[in-house]
């Protein structure tokens, strides 16, 4: 941050004991082809109980769990199952260890002592295993059932756990260090190998004391599917590392997993590439869930140690290394906490008092990795490997030296929170450099209630939340007769969330609106606004004042919602993304189906199919009220998208092709079995050969085309389609926005938000920016010509549509409805457009 002067010697080195300084990895022998343990699909638009069954499913392999197995003690001595070569695996050229070569490692690294224990802990979207390591001295069973006694005390007797000896005495303090969350950021996985190599046979004293006093838990590589392909996302083309409130992803959901269950106090997460090496702590806007008096003054501390560790190994050469930074430090903005997508800024929930990510300083990937000799990038590999390596010496020495202390001040979150106690900040200038600048707060209310019954929006949506609550170790309850909380009267079956538990900071995170900083700070570096309770379709009440007494039992799945009326044709509303996926399956099985409004009638005679869809996806079917009036039917979408609105559409239940300028221009498409035409990205109309363009506009006097963003815009007005003009709000811009329409849900959300003016003869706005201000969490400014704000949207249409002269039924965007797969409370409304579109159009077409 600018103007703060480095306080290393006013606080003190952290002590990096020498031996782990000094050490060098054990030779291992070289992998061995073994069998590619096979993929098992999960419903990702099922019930989330669905989806733990697919998994239960998946990981029947001995040795394999779903996050850390807490029964057993130390060591595990698993054998890994070790996968097939795969010669062209892009870490080869770095001379680092391809994925193949992971497991044969970490099998001969348990035979060299007592010391290292390897598990598979989940599989990735390709089914590559993901491994976890933990080094320990020796426990056993009854051993370990006293570490994990003492760890849920902590978490959840917090205030008895801060003065119980034991814990101050025995409770091994968790480390947890996430290596390769990006594919292309290989070297973190490198220096985690060579760690626990240098662990597993050390003989000096503080290694000794070092694992017997930690737990020290290592995820090898994060992404192997991205490892293996030299990409920096998943084998669905997601960045894991955007996903953390989501958890769209099995890595994901695996890292999630391992965090509850190893509650560490220290969280490093391995990235590159910032020269010099950046490590965290941020700067603003500092998210403002977390307990940061607590966080800030060790996250800083262990910055330090890690600082000093990196520069001893030297900077210049000749490729330049310069010396690391500190952002909270070193700059002013733009590289924030805020947001809880993160793996590092997610760990806090869950009681990690210093998280960090580390940003290795040489690039090798992207053009580099293609203009660089080969020897240039594995001297650059080495080095690398050689910085995440020294920070995470240092960062075990610093746990190693302040466990009492980091433990102590988990504790103290977890108490805070049950006790229902303000979140707190560190005084102006306690922390060197803390300054008014540094201070985000939020006043959490006294509890949320998810409403059953009249008074919920949408019951699948409300478990599909609760589920979510509950797989992130959020404390959910369900009331069992009707209550009155404020001023509102529940019925029975409704769900409580209690914001006096361990994890409100998490809870609130994701049910409270958020805050519009656009006038705080100039830059962020992602996204500003994320709130499940307006983005996820349920109707979300936080409660002010006190919570009365309830009689309450505890949730571990949501209840179920799925309902088939008893008699006549039924309908089926349209509203969410799992009804969307309940109508593609009907009409997949030839159910005759017709469009009644935003709902579906289908005729009584497939009751039977209702039941089984209902149970499914839990979605409800109601007395059809009218018979329906366009006649639906199954589709085959083209769709020129990126990787998360595929991964949604598909989830729907859509067949989708994807398609760009460079496929279509290749030839061979075959428009005739297209039904839609999806355009967000990828596509330019005026960038077609000829006979692509031909072919394309052959196809769409009969098409439905659905457009989002920028290249929709583009596309609709090379085309010719609707007569609108498409208005672009300032580039960075983002957050949770108040909408209005007819059907529509009151929030939506923006990237980069359009909005449309001009709406010529047979356009309508389906959708409005609020007149009042649309921005409710987020940021979005002006542009430097005073254009582009939420001002300028207010009262604007966020979505149109309208039947083209052509005869093309469009609808256009301005809001980003499925974006990285999280604001699943709006996914309807893409399904909805894709299926009217595609109606209208057919409805007109020259017979």
């Amino acid at each position: 941050m600018g103007g703060r002067a480095s306080v290393w010697a006013a606080l003190g080195a952290v002590t990096v004991a020498a031996a782990l300084l000094a050490a060098t990895p054990p030779v291992v022998a070289e992998p061995e082809p073994g069998p590619l343990n096979g993929r098992e699909e999960t419903h990702g638009n099922g019930p989330d109980r669905n989806e733990r069954a697919a998994l239960t499913r998946q990981l029947q392999t001995p040795g394999v769990h779903q996050g850390v197995d807490r029964k057993r003690g130390y060591p595990r001595r698993n054998v890994l199952p070790v996968p097939p070569v795969v010669p062209d695996d892009r870490s080869i050229k770095l001379g680092l260890v391809p994925y193949h070569g992971i497991a044969a490692r970490l099998n001969e690294l348990q035979r060299l002592g007592d010391r290292v224990s390897a598990e598979v802990v989940g599989r990735s979207a390709q089914g590559r295993d993901l491994y976890l390591v933990t080094v320990t001295a020796p426990e056993s069973a009854a051993e370990a059932a006293r570490q994990e006694a003492m760890r849920e005390k902590i978490e959840n007797d917090a205030a008895r756990a801060a003065g119980d000896r034991r814990i101050a005495a025995g409770y091994k303090a968790p480390v947890f260090v996430n290596a390769n969350i990006h594919g292309d950021e290989w070297e973190g996985t490198d220096a985690v190998l060579r760690i626990v190599g240098e662990l597993a046979t050390a003989t000096d004293r503080a290694t000794a004391e070092l694992l017997g006093s930690t737990r020290l838990y290592f995820h090898v590589t994060a992404n192997p599917d991205g490892r293996v392909a030299g990409a920096r996302t998943n084998g669905n083309g997601f960045d894991l590392n955007r996903d953390f409130v989501t958890a769209s992803q099995p890595e994901v959901r695996a890292m999630r997993q391992i965090v509850i269950d190893t509650q560490p106090v220290v969280m490093l997460d391995l990235h590159g590439y910032v020269n010099g090496t950046l490590i965290e702590p941020t700067t603003p806007p500092h998210g403002q869930n977390y307990e940061y008096d607590l966080f800030i003054r060790n996250a800083y501390d262990n910055a330090l140690g890690m600082e000093a560790a990196v520069k001893a190994l030297g900077t210049g050469g000749p490729d330049g290394v310069l010396p690391p930074q500190i952002p909270f430090r070193d700059s002013v903005d733009g590289w924030d906490d805020w947001p809880p997508i993160f793996a590092p800024q997610y760990a806090p929930f869950h009681g990690a008092v210093a998280s960090h990510t580390v940003e290795i300083p040489l690039q090798v990937n992207g053009g580099e990795y293609t203009a660089r000799p080969e020897s240039v990038l594995r001297r650059r590999a080495a080095f690398n490997t050689g910085v995440a390596a020294a920070a995470t010496r240092a960062a075990l020495a610093f746990t190693s030296e302040r466990r009492a202390d980091l433990v102590a001040d988990q504790i103290e979150v977890f108490r805070r929170g049950a006790a229902g106690e303000p979140r707190r900040n560190p005084p102006i200038g306690e922390i060197p450099g803390w300054g008014p600048e540094d201070v985000y707060s939020t006043v959490f209310p006294r509890a949320y209630v998810i409403p059953s019954g009249a008074g919920q929006e949408s019951a699948v949506a409300a478990a599909r939340l609760v589920d979510h609550l509950v797989a992130n170790d959020v404390g959910v309850e369900r009331t069992v007769r009707d209550v009155t909380v404020g001023a509102r009267r529940y019925p029975a079956g409704s769900y409580v969330v209690d914001m006096h538990q361990p994890k409100r900071g998490l809870a609130n995170v994701m049910l409270e609106p958020g805050r519009d900083i656009s006038g705080n700070i100039e830059a962020m570096y992602d996204i500003s606004g994320w709130s499940h309770a307006q983005l996820w379709g349920a109707t979300v009440d936080p409660v002010q004042g006190p919570l009365p007494r309830l009689r309450t039992v505890p949730v571990t799945t949501a209840s179920p919602t799925g309902d088939v009326a008893g008699k006549g044709d039924l309908a089926l509303r349209l509203g969410d993304g799992r009804e969307i996926a309940a109508l593609n399956d009907l009409l997949a099985a030839g159910a005759e189906l017709r469009l009644a409004g935003a709902s579906a009638v289908l005729p009584a005679r497939r009751r039977k199919l209702a039941v089984t869809l209902a149970d499914r996806y839990g979605v409800r079917f109601r007395p059809a009220a009218a018979p329906g009036e366009i006649p639906l039917r199954r589709l085959r979408i083209a769709a020129a998208a990126g990787p998360d609105e595929l991964f949604t559409l598909r989830e729907m239940g859509f067949e989708v092709i994807p398609v760009s300028t460079a496929s279509l221009n290749a030839g061979g498409f075959d428009w005739s079995a297209t039904d839609v035409l999806y355009v967000s990205s990828g596509l330019s109309y005026t960038a077609l050969t000829p006979a692509a363009r031909s072919a394309l506009d052959g196809f769409l006097p009969r098409a439905g085309v659905v457009g989002r963003g920028s290249t929709g815009s583009a596309f609709n007005a090379a085309t010719g389609l609707l007569p609108v003009t498409s208005v672009a709000g300032r580039r960075d811009a983002n957050g949770v926005v108040r909408v209005t329409g007819q059907d529509a849900p009151p929030y939506s959300f923006v990237y980069s938000p359009r909005w449309f003016t001009g709406l010529g003869p047979g356009v309508t706005a389906v959708q409005s920016y609020a007149t009042d201000g649309p921005l409710v969490s987020g940021h979005w400014r002006a542009g430097e010509d005073g254009r582009g704000g939420p001002a300028d949207a207010a009262g604007q249409a966020a979505v149109v549509r309208g039947t083209a002269g052509t005869g093309a039924a469009v609808v256009l965007f301005g809001t980003e409805p499925l974006f990285r797969n999280h604001p699943k409370g709006l996914f309807a409304q893409v399904g909805l457009a894709l299926h009217w579109t595609a109606a209208m159009a057919a409805a007109t077409a020259p017979r």
